[in-house]
């Protein structure tokens, strides 16, 4: 299966009670192997978690640390990007070469690099001073 079928796949999982809005999510990990999340919900945070989380969750469950590419899906007008939060861990375990294509159920896409997604990053990189 493709990133794309994968996550349209998973995105059918999604929890989402109070929005009706669905997220998938599908990566691959500098393995080879793909991961899959999809947003859940809940009364006390109707936001819930992300599907993006869901799929870096997944994966580092599995023992993974590094991610590839990036494949993202909802039923919107247009592409919807990660949210602040997961564009921050995307960047953790990802290059910012890293392609993140971001799409809708109805097939349009738009694909950037994490470095595009999230310019000025916090990395490990600041932090080679302490």
């Amino acid at each position: 299966m493709s990133l794309r079928e994968n996550a349209l796949a998973v995105r059918e999982n999604a929890y989402a009670p109070y929005s009706n809005f669905k997220v998938g999510a599908a990566l691959i990990a500098e393995n080879g192997v793909v991961y899959c999340g999809c947003n859940v919900e809940n009364v006390a945070y109707p936001e819930g978690t992300c599907a993006e989380a869901g799929a870096i969750a997944a994966m580092i469950a599995a023992g993974q640390t590094r991610l590839t590419e990036v494949y993202v899906v909802a039923d919107a007008p247009t592409p919807v990007s990660p949210c602040g939060g997961c564009r921050q861990k995307l960047i953790e375990f990802g290059a910012g070469d890293v392609a993140v294509t971001m799409a809708t159920t109805e097939g349009a896409e738009v694909r950037m690099t994490l470095a595009e997604l999230m310019p000025g990053a916090f990395t490990e990189a600041h932090l080679e001073n302490t």
